[in-house]
């Protein structure tokens, strides 16, 4: 018995360090286009590429109102920040909030050039996105959350950062091969958010089901 105990954990060792090396590698890749500014924004503007994210059918599904204070976390080069701008109106205000000092420049200059005066970028720290308590409607995380290392802490602050009745809005990639996206080591599972906003005092409102290869969820604080 103490043989084939060993024996089949000499089988495991190979497949184990198979997908720790995938995912080292999956991430170094992730992390070269990343640090390549032109190449990464390039990539997220890229309409023809990213019409599965179906921008127009999302902010008709997120029916967001003039006034509304919103928070694009991982804002990148500003895809939904400024779609997000143009409904909240002069009233209302959207955070484009990035730890990229090149994604914030970014979106500044498209700022200038727009002349939007509703938008304000936050250059944040990666676990903590630097907005007053009490201060948002709504947090939109569209292709972020699996970046972010410390994610209990996160929604803590979160939590703190919303105002009543204010929510979270989850879009990202179901955990599976797909297309487009990280690879599938880098995905968060739908029941698996589920689970981690339940666990940090959040309750899905309301879930969206028109997106090919994302979900869309709606949470609010219980």
């Amino acid at each position: 018995m103490r043989f084939l105990r060993v024996f089949f954990s000499l089988l495991l060792i190979p497949a184990t360090i198979s997908a720790q090396d995938a995912l080292k590698r999956d991430q170094h890749q992730m992390q070269r286009l990343h640090s390549d500014p032109k190449s990464y924004i390039g990539a997220l503007e890229d309409s023809a590429a990213r019409a599965y994210q179906k921008p127009q059918e999302v902010m008709m599904a997120l029916g967001v109102k003039p006034g509304e204070v919103i928070a694009d976390i991982g804002a990148g080069s500003g895809y939904f920040t400024f779609r997000l701008a143009h409904h909240v109106g002069d009233r209302g205000k959207v955070y484009a909030v990035d730890v990229s000092p090149d994604m914030i420049r970014h979106v500044n200059r498209r700022i200038r050039e727009l002349k939007t005066t509703n938008v304000v970028s936050i250059l944040a720290d990666p676990d903590d996105p630097l907005l007053p308590d009490g201060s948002v409607n709504r947090f939109f995380f569209s292709d972020s959350w699996h970046h972010i290392e410390n994610q209990t802490n996160y929604l803590s602050l979160v939590k703190k950062m919303l105002k009543p009745g204010g929510e979270i809005i989850m879009i990202d990639f179901h955990k599976k091969e797909l297309p487009v996206g990280p690879p599938v080591q880098m995905k968060i599972a739908r029941e698996d958010l589920i689970k981690q906003m339940e666990i940090n005092g959040f309750r899905l409102a309301k879930e969206h089901t028109f997106l090919p290869y994302q979900y869309f969820l709606v949470s609010v604080a219980k």
